[in-house]
C-alpha cells in the first residue's frame, strides 16, 4: 500500500535513532509528513522534513512539555509511533535477573505511559490521530528465558489497548504491531547465508506504519497486526 501524500501531517517517532526508527522516519518523510524524531540524543538527519528533538521520555514532565511544545509549534500532532526498544533475557526461568526487569520496565512500559499520557489529547484532537507500538510474539506466548521481557511487552500491549478504548467513537486509533524480531540490511550483510525466517524487515515495518492513516479509525483501533511471517 502506498501511503497517502499528506504534507500537513505531523508525526512524532519516539526512539527514532535505532534502525527501525530511522526507517520509519524516512518512510513518513517520503510521504510529505513532518517527522519529529525524538530521543535523548536524536543526532543529525539529512532530511529537511525530519526535525530532531532531544527529550528524556523517562521524565514525565519533560515529555508532557515536549508534547505541548510540538503541538504549539506545528498546530497539530497526527501520530505518535513508539519505537523505544530494549531486550534482556536468559535461558531459564530460575536464572531470571530482576535487574533486567527494572531496565525493561523503564524502556518498554514507562516510556509508553509517559508519551501516551502526554500526547493523548493532541492525538484525539487531530483529524486522524494514530498511535502504534511494536510488540513481540513473546507477549502472548512467553517462554521461560524471557519472562521479564515478555511481561514488559504484555504490559505495554495492555496499556495500548486501554488507550484504544479511550479513543472509541473518535477519529483516533491505537494499534499494536507484532513481530517475531526485526531485520535490517546490516544483519543480512553480516550473515548473508542466514534465512532470517519469520523476521520483519524494518522497511516493511515502516511501510505498515505509513499506511496506518489509510485505514479507518474504527477498523484499526484496538487491533493487533501480526507482521511476523509464517
Amino acid at each position: 500500500m502506498t501511503p497517502t501524500q499528506n504534507p500537513g501531517r505531523v508525526v512524532v517517532v519516539a526512539g527514532a535513532t535505532g534502525p527501525a526508527g530511522r526507517a520509519v522516519a524516512h518512510r513518513l518523510a517520503a510521504s510529505g509528513t513532518r517527522v519529529i524524531a525524538a530521543a535523548r540524543n536524536p543526532g543529525d538527519w539529512d532530511d529537511e522534513l525530519i526535525t530532531p528533538a532531544a527529550v528524556d521520555l523517562l521524565d514525565a514532565g519533560a515529555t508532557r512539555a515536549f508534547a505541548d511544545a510540538t503541538a504549539a509549534a506545528h498546530g497539530r500532532v497526527d501520530g505518535l509511533i513508539h519505537l523505544v526498544g530494549g531486550w534482556r533475557g536468559g535461558k531459564t526461568f530460575a536464572a531470571t535477573d530482576l535487574a533486567d526487569w527494572a531496565v525493561l520496565h523503564d524502556l518498554l512500559i514507562r516510556t509508553v505511559q509517559h508519551t501516551t499520557l502526554a500526547f493523548h489529547a493532541h492525538l484525539r484532537a487531530a483529524p486522524a490521530g494514530r498511535f502504534a507500538i511494536v510488540s513481540q510474539l513473546a507477549a502472548q506466548h512467553p517462554t521461560q528465558g524471557v519472562a521479564a521481557y515478555a511481561t514488559a511487552k504484555a504490559a505495554s500491549e495492555a496499556w495500548t489497548l486501554a488507550l484504544a478504548d479511550s479513543y472509541t467513537g473518535s477519529d483516533a486509533a491505537a494499534a499494536i504491531l507484532v513481530v517475531r524480531a526485526l531485520l535490517t540490511d546490516a544483519m543480512r550483510r553480516e550473515r548473508p547465508d542466514a534465512p532470517f525466517a519469520g523476521l520483519t524487515h524494518v522497511d516493511d515495518l515502516a511501510a505498515t506504519i505509513a499506511g496506518l492513516w489509510d485505514r479507518p479509525a474504527a477498523e484499526l483501533n484496538g487491533t493487533r497486526l501480526d507482521l511476523s511471517a509464517p
